[in-house]
């Protein structure tokens, strides 16, 4: 079986000279893969490219076996939250929902009640979305990124600013959405989210993937992840 995202050499350079370069790894099904690196490092451009909303200078995608460039239809097995997500706050939760599936003929009332029940969002589901906190948001973006029973979910930083409620929330949904089998490329600048949340981990600074291992591997080789990445990322004892 093919894995379900193929990442092979991929490289793009800003005219600043940021970017990334020679970006391979391969997920498969049930995964959830941390994409683990500083502000900066190439996590957001990485996953622009894999979802077609940035295109790359060199390299290739495939998903499922079908290439992103030479099919739109590969795009179909995605779904995604990549910096804020895009919802409408003069509008419910559900009405937010029924929008998205709006795209999806197959996809009906039912499934809409399933992801704000799955969320936490279902006593929610009439209230404007204004009225939403950060968490509250985040986990309707997840939502709106499931909705769509995507084979692969990318998101970036799906927990950055949230408190640690809001962090347990959307880790839970993660990890119960990948035991039932929807596989997960997430990013972080923190290595303990990473660490509680996914089975494999990539180390990428400077828009280079200087690692790709399991998690189990990752922590019999260093205490913790955090050492982990500091190892590989050639930081000196010194420096810390």
């Amino acid at each position: 079986m093919a894995p379900v995202l193929e990442v092979n050499e991929l490289t793009k350079t800003y005219k600043n000279g940021r970017g990334i370069m020679d970006i391979s790894f391969e997920i498969e099904k049930g995964d959830i893969f941390g994409l683990l690196g500083p502000n900066g490092s190439g996590k957001t451009t990485t996953m622009k490219i894999i979802t077609g909303l940035s295109y790359a200078d060199k390299g290739s995608v495939q998903i499922l076996g079908s290439s992103l460039e030479e099919s739109s239809k590969a795009l179909k097995e995605i779904g995604c939250l990549i910096e804020a997500p895009a919802i409408y706050d003069y509008l419910t939760a559900r009405e937010n929902l029924k929008i998205a599936a709006n795209y999806y003929a197959e996809i009906k009332t039912p499934r809409i009640d399933d992801m704000l029940t799955q969320t936490g969002l279902i006593k929610y589901a009439n209230e404007k979305v204004k009225n939403f906190s950060l968490g509250m948001k985040q986990r309707l973006g997840l939502a709106l990124a499931l909705v769509s029973k995507p084979k692969l979910v990318i998101l970036d930083e799906p927990t950055n600013g949230l408190d640690i409620e809001g962090t347990v929330d959307i880790r839970e949904i993660i990890m119960k959405q990948a035991k039932l089998g929807i596989t997960f490329l997430v990013s972080s600048h923190i290595s303990h989210e990473i660490e509680l949340m996914c089975n494999k981990v990539g180390i990428i600074k400077e828009g280079k993937l200087l690692n790709v291992t399991s998690m189990k591997n990752a922590l019999d080789e260093c205490e913790t992840l955090e050492k982990y990445f500091l190892k590989h990322v050639g930081r000196k004892k010194e420096e810390v």
